[in-house]
């Protein structure tokens, strides 16, 4: 009985050596266990094999690409502060690297990721997701990440113009007229939206009537009148007549 045990255990630890990768150097050995431990979604123990190239193979071919996989890793596990830190880091380190338009997508899809579901949340990651996904489209625009990116700052942009919209409406509402008309002057600098910037001109118009500043009130229709919808233009059209009085 003890010989078949024994021989069982035999070929049980012959087939786990056969199941290991083959490689050059130990350095590869460890960087292909850990693609497969990261496939089989062991991120853990693939994290403690690229940390072993990194401590007793520092100076491998595999360095490099380790720490880019580490950086993937973090990116699956929903570590997104820290996958776009890690790619950060990465692309200051090794800017010429042939996967740098990879590396740039990858901070921008970081950011992306911690997008809050509704508006009336910080909205930072956003912010940061459209710089590096327009970085793409700049300077790798040839690469298979440009049709994703620009999709990506379409839904950024989108809603980083309705929380625009909702501040500015908010200090509309509460008749706070000058922070209103603030946020409805920025959003005509800075969004293209015809309906939002069509809303923001009329709205513009309306908070500096309730200021008071009749002059400032007749300039803001001079310059919004033509480009409002036509629907619009009674109204505005009858602010013109009640700041002229005030003149």
């Amino acid at each position: 009985m003890r010989n078949i045990v024994f021989i069982v255990l035999i070929v049980l630890l012959a087939s786990c050596a056969s199941d290991k990768p083959k490689g050059k150097t130990e350095a590869e050995i460890l960087y292909k266990e850990a693609e497969e431990l990261m496939g089989a979604e062991r991120y853990i123990l693939a994290t403690e094999k690229l940390n072993l190239i990194k401590t007793q193979h520092p100076y491998s071919f595999y360095a490099t690409p380790a720490e880019l996989l580490q950086a993937d890793i973090l990116f699956l596990q929903e570590n997104y502060i820290e996958s776009a830190a890690a790619y950060l880091l990465f692309r200051d380190f090794h800017p010429r690297h042939e996967k740098i338009p990879y590396v740039v997508f990858k901070i921008a899809e970081s950011y992306y990721k911690q997008i809050p579901d509704t508006i009336d949340r910080d909205l930072e990651p956003a912010i940061e997701s459209l710089k590096y996904y327009d970085e793409v489209i700049q300077k790798y625009g040839d690469s298979s990440y440009r049709v994703e990116a620009e999709q990506k700052i379409v839904k950024a942009k989108t809603m980083l113009r309705e929380k625009d919209q909702y501040i500015a409406d908010f200090y509309f509402k509460t008749k706070e007229f000058s922070a209103a008309r603030y946020w409805y002057l920025d959003i005509l600098e800075n969004h293209q939206d015809e309906k939002t910037r069509n809303h923001a001109m009329v709205r513009t118009i309306l908070a500096t009537s309730k200021l008071k500043e009749w002059q400032p009130c007749l300039e803001y229709v001079e310059k919004f009148y033509s480009s409002v919808d036509k629907r619009d233009q009674k109204e505005i059209k009858s602010v013109k007549d009640e700041c002229q009085k005030h003149l």
